[in-house]
């Protein structure tokens, strides 16, 4: 990097950089990311849909599809953004996307930190007592999801207030700049953000996940709704597997954000090669959480099975290849019928044609033995005259007088 941007303030993912094999190879990392992230998270929301949608939804699922949603979120608009900052050496996403790209961010990082917050706290509710059956409105659910949001949304506002575009040396750049009045104000933020969005969320999550995991080693030992208890251990386990792995895959960049808000004038500024690996570790957590879901998840395993049977009952042409219908079959233009002078078929045609049809449709369902065929088969062979014969004893007596002649 050129050094008179050392002491700049970047925003928005924006760091030139003189080495092309940068500028190439973390777009395409991030590029990786996202198609893994987003097929994962689409999977966890759809199996999560379409278990709201057979049954009532609960909170815990509720929040575990707010954490793959603000994941989705991410990849789908941030991912992106970021690997095109990379690519290119100067600013041109435009002054709105500037100014939004940090703050959409920290509002999806936040959501997420009190996300994790709320399950850990329902999870725990869930491991004091997994035998009772907790029902939960969905307003609670939709105000709780809603708080989370609204909380995490105004937290790195100042993160929109002070991003901008500025030409600096010739170049079109995105940058922090924040004017002299509000420098101990932004210096302050600088040190309580992480803090407020990233330690003690963890720290009260972590009480959370251990005192409900406390809870599923004291009922270990009973027999009295035992299914219920493991099935608390397994998700406690891994709710806490999701919150270790986002703590630890968000550490670096926290690091940076506290490294660049507090760099002094002649302070060496953080390496590139490390700003960029706390990127692509931040976004590598939004795949990873979708397969934890899926690897450790019981539930989540047969949901998905669940899930794909339902499509396939939905759109049975997955597997059956359709047939042409006999109506719709072409027919050779030498060999098809005149539409001038149409031949109809007589009325006794079509009755000997369905009685025929019938019979063999009998004979099909109907198995005939061997020994009463062929007594059938005789009794066919006999002319139709005697058959119909009123008097047969008297041909009987003509026939044995004229054997006698």
């Amino acid at each position: 990097m050129n050094a008179s941007f050392a002491q700049l303030h970047f925003a928005g993912g924006y760091l030139p950089s003189d080495s092309k094999d940068w500028r190439t190879i973390i777009p395409t990392v991030l590029v990786a990311i996202c198609l893994v992230g987003f097929v994962g998270n689409l999977c966890v929301i759809a199996i999560l849909l379409h278990g709201a949608w057979k049954g009532k939804p609960s909170m815990i699922h509720s929040l575990i599809l707010n954490l793959s949603l603000a994941d989705l979120s991410l990849l789908l608009f941030s991912a992106p953004v970021r690997a095109t900052a990379y690519s290119k050496g100067v600013w041109d996403l435009g002054w709105f996307v500037c100014k939004s790209s940090d703050w959409f961010i920290h509002t999806c990082l936040a959501a997420k930190s009190l996300t994790t917050v709320a399950v850990a706290k329902v999870c725990f509710m869930y491991a004091s007592d997994p035998a009772k059956q907790v029902s939960i409105h969905n307003c609670t659910i939709w105000s709780v999801l809603a708080a989370i949001w609204a909380v995490a949304s105004l937290l790195p506002l100042p993160e929109w207030i002070f991003s901008t575009t500025r030409h600096h040396a010739g170049v079109e750049m995105c940058l922090m700049d924040v004017p002299a009045g509000a420098k101990e104000f932004m210096s302050m933020f600088g040190k309580l953000y992480p803090l407020m969005v990233f330690c003690f969320p963890l720290l009260l999550a972590s009480f959370y996940f251990w005192r409900a995991y406390s809870q599923c080693k004291k009922q270990g030992t009973k027999t009295q709704h035992l299914r219920n208890q493991v099935r608390s251990k397994q998700l406690t386990v891994m709710l806490l597997s999701i919150a270790i792995t986002s703590a630890l895959l968000w550490l670096p960049e926290w690091i940076a954000w506290l490294w660049i808000w507090h760099l002094k004038a002649g302070s060496p500024a953080p390496p590139q090669g490390f700003m960029a690996l706390s990127q692509v570790l931040m976004f590598s957590n939004s795949s990873a959480n979708p397969l934890i879901f899926l690897v450790m998840s019981e539930e989540f395993k047969e949901g998905l099975k669940a899930f794909w049977k339902w499509m396939i009952t939905k759109n049975p042409s997955v597997l059956e290849s359709p047939e042409t219908p006999a109506a719709n079959t072409e027919v050779p233009a030498d060999k098809a019928p005149s539409q001038e002078s149409p031949a109809p078929i007589p009325e006794k045609e079509k009755a000997g044609i369905l009685n025929s049809s019938k019979d063999k449709t009998e004979k099909a369902e109907i198995p005939i033995l061997p020994d009463v065929e062929q007594f059938w088969h005789e009794r066919d062979t006999v002319p139709s005259v005697q058959d119909n014969d009123p008097i047969p004893w008297e041909h009987e007596d003509q026939e044995m007088g004229g054997c006698g002649k």
